[in-house]
């Protein structure tokens, strides 16, 4: 199933997306951390890793009433070859909630 997530003003056609709530110490309050897979051409790839190098995002899940501002907590993807034409690249993102 697909599910369509924001970050800032880009869409992001997610699958195997999930949340969860992560209590970072014991002091601190839970926060929403979101993860998803996604696919990226090599002509999306330069608008894809500008957007992800930034790393302070807002981030919305529109399905799920869902918003909030977040930071990288893990990246991977399958790929290091998308300046090659014709190229597409598995990603996968897990987004944590900042802290307030």
């Amino acid at each position: 199933m697909e599910t369509i997530v924001w970050i800032d003003d880009t869409q992001i056609k997610a699958t195997d997306f999930k949340i969860d709530n992560v209590q970072i110490s014991e002091a601190e309050n839970n926060v929403k951390k979101i993860s998803f897979s996604f696919k990226v051409s090599s002509e999306e790839y330069h608008d894809v890793a500008v957007l992800l190098y930034k790393n302070d995002f807002q981030v919305r899940v529109p399905d799920l009433d869902l918003e909030f501002p977040a930071t990288i907590h893990n990246y991977a993807t399958d790929r290091t070859d998308l300046y090659k034409e014709g190229q597409t690249a598995d990603y996968y993102l897990e987004l944590i909630e900042k802290r307030k």
